[in-house]
């Protein structure tokens, strides 16, 4: 993981920064952010802000977790199939402080019988707070399955309801 992740720094501009959740790491390419993912491996954390748009995803995030941002605008550069960004168009419609379910979400995209196709995108959502994948939650309201851990899920939907 180590070589990967040093590699990857090489291949696109990348960088680390802390927040109230932990280290985040974000990539970039020419066209927006490709990736935002939180960095619990301790690699190259002390990198610098040098890309186009990281250090305004950066911001950002910062003026979210302080509770003084509710959307983004940054630009983002997505890479999946058809149906992912399909989804992660539509979970970047669920309004600061609300959530929505799968079977929501499925429906919203056109196929009310895809929630489970609906909750492998989310699983795969390249790009964790500014697509809120964590707005999404099991039928009953509870918070189910977040790639940054279900204490940060829980966290974020918090802080949302809190303002």
């Amino acid at each position: 993981p180590a070589e990967y992740i040093a590699k990857q720094a090489e291949e696109r501009p990348s960088g680390f920064f802390d927040t109230p959740l932990g280290t985040i790491r974000i990539t970039e390419n020419q066209n927006g952010i490709t990736s935002l993912r939180f960095a619990d491996d301790p690699v190259a954390r002390n990198s610098v802000m040098t890309g186009s748009y990281l250090a305004d995803a950066a911001a950002q995030i910062r003026d979210y977790c302080s509770g003084a941002r509710k959307t983004f605008d940054v630009p983002l550069s997505l890479c999946g199939s058809d149906f992912q960004i399909r989804v992660w168009s539509e979970l970047r419609n669920i309004p600061y402080g609300e959530t929505r379910s799968y079977q929501q979400i499925a429906a919203a995209v056109g196929n009310v019988k895809a929630a489970r196709a609906v909750g492998m995108a989310n699983h795969r959502n390249p790009i964790l707070i500014l697509i809120p994948c964590h707005r999404v939650v099991g039928k009953g309201g509870m918070p189910v399955g977040y790639a940054g851990g279900i204490e940060r899920k829980r966290h974020l939907l918090e802080l949302e309801a809190a303002r």
